[in-house]
């Protein structure tokens, strides 16, 4: 470390490397602040700043009146992402194949498309649309989030409406208003939670999250566009790629 470097960074540095070489195996403690001012000679400033570094990059967790642990290493569960076309029923079937209990809850009602969703379904700004938001369990515990944007001609009838057993397929709903779905995509970048996400998937501090931009095709036009919220200290995603000769 360059000496002009700030002094928090050789705590970080230090700390970290104990980390990584399993020094400070998972759930250690980590010193407090009062002991890394005392044995790294640096000030409270620098001690509370090292430990916020830390934790952001998901080395450590810090719980009220426990001080930090080195957090434990998660084991990813497999996300299949091309089995079957519902968010809700490979969630099921991935949870299932873990040993865990699947179970979700969803809420429909009539919104305005933002800018953004309105540009994936090809619409003007803030039309209206179906939205339906999903959290999905396993054995009780928040895995992941959904929130799906249709157009509303095909679900004007379903909204509001809530549950908490499987909603009726996007693909069913629409073959049942005539619409043949064609295609589905998948657009995958990983981003920062919003507190809200971060606050119902009860995120440790520093876990970012997978964000799936998911649309159904009829043809050439969007009718259901969904943004799939997965945490990137639970899950990794698979797919599978047919290959035509």
């Amino acid at each position: 470390m360059a000496n002009s470097d700030p002094v928090y960074l050789r705590v970080v540095e230090d700390l970290r490397r104990q980390i990584v070489d399993g020094t400070l195996p998972p759930g250690a403690p980590i010193p407090s602040r009062h002991q890394i001012t005392r044995k790294y000679s640096v000030g409270e400033t620098a001690a509370r700043h090292a430990l916020r570094v830390l934790a952001q990059e998901g080395l450590i967790v810090g719980r009220v009146g426990s001080g930090h642990r080195v957090r434990e290493k998660p084991t990813l569960l497999p996300s299949y992402r091309s089995r079957v076309p519902e968010p809700h029923t490979p969630f099921a079937m991935d949870m299932q194949a873990s040993g865990r209990q699947p179970s979700w809850n969803w809420r429909s009602e009539l919104a305005e498309a933002p800018p953004e969703i309105a540009q994936r379904l090809q619409l003007s700004q803030w039309s209206p649309v179906i939205r339906v938001r999903f959290v999905f369990r396993g054995d009780g515990k928040p895995m992941q989030l959904a929130t799906s944007y249709e157009l509303i001609e095909f679900g004007q009838s379903q909204a509001p409406e809530e549950g908490t057993s499987e909603r009726r397929s996007t693909v069913s709903r629409m073959a049942a208003n005539g619409t043949k779905i064609t295609e589905i995509s998948e657009s995958v970048h990983v981003r920062v939670p919003q507190p809200t996400e971060s606050d119902l998937l009860e995120l440790p501090t520093g876990v970012q999250v997978l964000h799936v931009e998911r649309t159904h095709w009829a043809a050439d036009r969007p009718v259901e566009t969904s943004d799939i919220v997965i945490p990137g200290d639970k899950f990794r995603l698979v797919y599978g790629i047919p290959v035509s000769l």
